[in-house]
């Protein structure tokens, strides 16, 4: 139904506030509290939840290593437990031999085990082949014995046979290794192992293996339990879950350590409880084991105990204590470097393989268990959605300080419940992710804000530009502090630049003053890159001249340096503008004269910062060194110099650049004189060999004219324009020769100084 505007108060259009004015209908408000900010983290928050329903390699990864965390921090204790260790290490193939040993020898081992009281026996090792120390295989496979040897030989009874004998005896329990190839173990059909099922069926949940390596047929019919050793580790190679049950051939097979304890519970079946996530756990002997959704259970490791291994040396050679292995699962392994049997866990970085199936029975004899139940993703997403929203709504209404204290102890909580549930249940409910998301989505509202102000910020800083240094801008930008009338004293540098015979410039541009207007612009463009390439800052345009100082408001300890270079760089870019002027004029038929400018350079102390009054203020210099920097450029004409530097100015650069002294001058305003200097050239200019020769003639026309020696003092003037006839110095040492001769028509006073 459409809606009418202005129906009234009663009626769909706007409502009225007390004032009269229109007030905004709810989709307005609702748009407005939902900013572009809120939008985003809606957006980032629905990604994590897509994200964590596909649960990719690295989510669980991450998961898992806080997990890891967790039992780093609160590991099983260590308590006495009826599981032991024989095993197979460097001192048992030091003293017996190298693996693997006659299986007579493995028989005894056996034999002597189930004398110690041995409960259960197994053997995290499988037998796929014939002994090949068995004596009737000797005869068939020595070379080089006699047919009385090898008829004896065959007459003695098989190792193998022997073996089989000792486990027929003893409850044991053979390892078996699940196969990828399907023709592993195919001569003869597995055991059908007894497991009921409790629910639906839990074959598409288990770990599955299309072949086995199995235990010669002698061994196997022999032994009353076979179970499978496979200790299937992470992507990130730890062993955390290990299967209870696992699907070979077809067929459900249970693993090492449950088939131990169906052995020594006496039972002859196992069952298995599933729902709708999957496999919820094992039941056996009317306990129920739980496991994950694949049947795997999750270790809870407890800190390496090495009373729980014994050699296997030991018992070959009854070493040991009669009561040591009374009543007591033992599982057989091998803790051997070279038999290569090392696992990584959560808490160790290499621990036998053996000794995982051991933390396995001691997790289940406890009951210590790690549970991630089903509802786990259910319940983590549902947190993850509440810290999102949390954020979202909450965030953007506090201050920068608030959120980062309210982000802490959302954070805090968190984890303290997560912790609070492993330690006292168990479980293993990840609140990391949530937290991930929650500060990424904490993070994109802060960061869309500081976008928006940062965008907030060009503005001004665009505006300000026109009127400011672009460094002086970033300085205000980063300290509105220094918004206030008053300054500081600084020794600083200034240069001030204007054109010559801009005046006769003017007047062919006066029927055309766009067109000088561009000419203007066209010269203090590249005059201005000049001064900002060596950081310098623009004071002020003056009609065609410029002003521009270093050394503020950025702190620059080389600012002579830098503003005779941005002297000699202005000097280059002029000529590259003449000769662009030069070819658009020969274009349209014209002549034009280039442009030529004075420079004059000076350094001093000065106070620098904002002058004017409370309304309007500039960032600028006032000082004697600034107005003596002007009064330079002013007397570059007189002495025919394009750039005229001060003496406090050539005292930083003499080294560093080519420098003529020009003459002691008083400029107008000031009682001391100055010593004022041309710049010519960089420093190749100032050591080359014509260069140091005409200095060292032009100190001794200065120091004969000093002295009113003034026909000597013309003869060096000679000398010196000899010297140099292609550095421009005709009307410096015109006008010095002028004066040698006036002087010499009429002296100067007794106290002149120069």
């Amino acid at each position: 139904m459409a809606e009418t505007i202005g129906a009234g108060p009663d009626g769909p259009g706007d409502e009225t506030g007390a004032s009269g004015q229109p007030n905004e209908v709810w989709p307005r408000r609702w748009l407005r509290a939902f900013d572009m900010a809120r939008i985003f983290g809606i957006g980032f928050l629905v990604l994590f939840v897509v994200l964590r329903t596909w649960d990719p390699f690295p989510v669980q990864i991450l998961r898992l290593k806080v997990f890891d965390f967790y039992q780093f921090l609160h590991p099983r204790p260590l308590t006495a437990q009826p599981v032991a260790i024989v095993d197979i290490d460097e001192k048992s193939l030091a003293e017996v031999g190298q693996w693997p040993w006659p299986r007579d020898l493995v028989a005894r081992l056996v034999t002597q085990l189930a004398a110690y009281g041995a409960v259960v026996i197994g053997f995290d090792i499988v037998f796929a082949e014939g002994d090949r120390l068995s004596p009737p295989r000797l005869a068939e496979t020595l070379p080089g014995i006699d047919e009385a040897l090898r008829t004896r030989l065959r007459q003695l009874r098989g190792t193998d046979s022997i073996l089989a004998d000792a486990l027929s005896s003893t409850p044991v329990v053979l390892g078996q290794s699940g196969h990828h190839d399907a023709a592993s173990g195919a001569d003869r059909p597995l055991d059908k192992v007894p497991i009921a099922t409790l629910g639906g069926d839990p074959r598409p949940y288990l770990f599955s293996f299309a072949g086995v390596v199995r235990n010669i047929a002698e061994l196997e019919a022999a032994t009353p339990g076979r179970g499978m050793f496979n200790l299937v580790s992470e992507r990130d190679g730890l062993v955390r879950r290990v299967p209870a049950l696992v699907m070979v051939k077809g067929q459900m097979q249970p693993t090492l350590s449950l088939e131990m304890l169906r052995l020594a519970t006496g039972q002859s079946a196992y069952a298995v409880k599933t729902d709708e996530a999957g496999v919820r756990g094992i039941v056996l002997a009317g306990v129920e084991i739980p496991t994950d959704n694949h049947a795997r259970i999750w270790v809870n490791y407890a800190p390496r105990d090495p009373s729980k291994y014994v050699s296997a040396a030991d018992i070959l050679a009854d070493r040991l204590p009669g009561e040591r292995l009374a009543g007591k699962l033992v599982l057989i392994g091998t803790s051997a470097v070279g038999l290569l049997d090392l696992k990584a866990t959560p808490l160790h970085t290499a621990i036998p393989g053996v000794e995982v199936h051991a933390n396995i029975l001691e997790t289940i004899l406890t009951k210590a268990y790690l549970l991630r139940p089903n509802y786990a993703l259910g319940a983590e997403v549902v947190m993850l959605v509440l810290v999102g929203v949390l954020m979202i709504v909450v965030v953007p209404r506090l201050g920068a300080l608030v959120a980062l204290i309210y982000g802490a102890l959302v954070t805090a909580a968190l984890a303290a419940t997560s912790w609070y549930f492993f330690v006292a249940e168990g479980l293993l409910i990840d609140v990391s992710y949530a937290l991930l998301a929650g500060g990424a989505i904490y993070l994109s509202l802060v960061f869309i804000n500081y976008l928006r102000e940062e965008q907030q910020r060009r503005q001004v800083r665009s505006a300000f530009s026109q009127y400011l240094s672009p460094t002086l801008v970033d300085q205000l930008a980063g300290d509105p502090e220094r918004l206030v009338l008053g300054g500081e004293t600084r020794t600083m540098s200034f240069l001030f630049c204007d054109i010559r015979g801009f005046t006769a410039i003017s007047e062919r541009y006066k029927s055309d003053p766009q067109g000088l207007t561009r000419l203007i612009n066209s010269f203090l463009t590249p005059l201005t890159e000049a001064i900002l390439a060596t950081d310098g800052t623009i004071d002020k345009y003056l009609g065609d001249a410029i002003m521009a100082f270093w050394n503020a408001p950025i702190d620059d300890s080389q600012h002579s340096s830098r503003a005779c270079r941005a002297a000699l760089d202005m000097l280059v870019r002029l000529a590259e503008l003449n000769n662009t002027l030069a070819e658009q004029a020969a274009e349209k038929g014209e002549v034009v004269a280039p442009l030529q400018i004075g420079i004059g350079v000076n350094s001093g102390p000065c106070v620098v910062g904002n002058m004017g009054s409370s309304l309007r203020f500039d960032y600028t210099v006032l000082g004697d060194a600034v107005n003596l920097a002007s009064r330079l450029e002013g007397q570059s004409k007189t002495y025919g110099m394009t750039i005229v530097i001060g003496g406090e100015t050539a005292r930083y650069v003499a080294d560093d650049f080519a420098l003529l002294e020009l003459d002691l001058i008083r400029v107008k305003g000031k009682q001391e004189p100055e010593r004022i200097f041309a710049l010519l050239g960089d420093k190749d200019l100032g050591r080359s060999q014509a260069f140091l020769d005409l200095q060292s003639h032009n100190a001794t026309f200065l120091e004969r004219y000093r002295t009113q020696q003034w026909a000597a003092a013309l003869e060096a003037i000679a000398k010196c324009r000899a010297a140099a006839p292609d550095l421009r110095l005709a009307v410096t040492y015109d006008l010095h020769a002028k004066r040698c001769a006036a002087y010499m028509a009429d002296p100067p006073p007794p106290d002149w100084d120069g």
